[in-house]
């Protein structure tokens, strides 16, 4: 019986150091986020945030809350992304999110100072 309890402690004890090397190897999902503001720097509520995977060319979208904050998250730290905003007819610059930045969780202030067609 001693056995047995020693060899599952054994076997258990294996399995978090293989786990944890696993996650250590995984690149870590990244996460961006920030304010969509006008021209004044006001923050701007009920923009639609696009991101744009550059690899796939799939698009995310979501609109600001009350406070013109924004969220993306779960982002491969291997791909290349590009945000902006829109509103009114009003758009951000497009950004872009380089897969050479290594931070975790990348903040973007987005202003809302051309209009469509202008950029």
């Amino acid at each position: 019986m001693r056995r047995t309890r020693i060899a599952c402690a054994l076997v258990f004890g294996f399995i978090a150091l293989a786990s944890t090397a696993a996650q250590k190897n995984q690149p870590q999902l990244r996460t961006v986020r920030g304010t969509v503001v006008d021209k004044q720097d006001n923050p701007v509520s009920a923009a639609v945030v696009y991101l744009e995977n550059r690899k796939t060319k799939v698009i995310r979208t979501l609109i600001t809350d009350d406070q013109g904050l924004y969220r993306f998250s779960g982002l491969d730290p291997n791909v290349d992304f590009e945000i902006h905003a829109e509103l009114n007819g009003d758009v951000s610059s497009n950004r872009t999110i380089s897969t050479f930045d290594a931070r975790n969780e990348i903040v973007m202030t987005l202003k809302l100072d051309k209009k469509k067609g202008d950029e």
